[in-house]
């Protein structure tokens, strides 16, 4: 079993920075994509961006150019700096890992969801 826990949500005016963090523990041998994804109130959720172990990053067209992802390989850890923050960009961000786990099983996983609110 492996978790993944998120941090870094919040409140921010329009223009504003946040950055979240997601840490994987457990039964972990390797990572491989780490993501980040998000759910807007009646809407589906939608890639922001990921991030192979080797560090190829994708990037969603409204993140592109204003948000940063980044992990640290030997912490399991992954970021997403978040800058220039729009109120279109208020969801909840939830973050999405492909785990080769220990016992050579190779799940996904999601994080509890980490609330960003944009507004004036």
């Amino acid at each position: 079993q492996v978790q993944l826990e998120e941090s870094g949500g919040g409140s921010v005016q329009p223009g504003g920075s946040l950055r979240l963090s997601c840490a994987a523990s457990g039964r972990i041998s390797s990572i491989h994509t780490m993501g980040w994804y998000r759910q807007a109130p009646g809407k589906q959720r939608e890639l922001v961006a990921t991030i192979t172990s080797r560090g190829t990053t994708n990037y969603a067209g409204s993140a592109e150019g204003r948000f940063t992802i980044s992990r640290d390989n030997p912490k399991h850890t992954a970021y997403l700096q978040m800058n220039s923050l729009k109120p279109e960009d208020t969801a909840v961000y939830y973050c999405n890992s492909w785990v080769v786990e220990t016992l050579g099983e190779y799940r996904t996983y999601w994080g509890q969801g980490s609330q960003v609110t944009v507004s004036s």
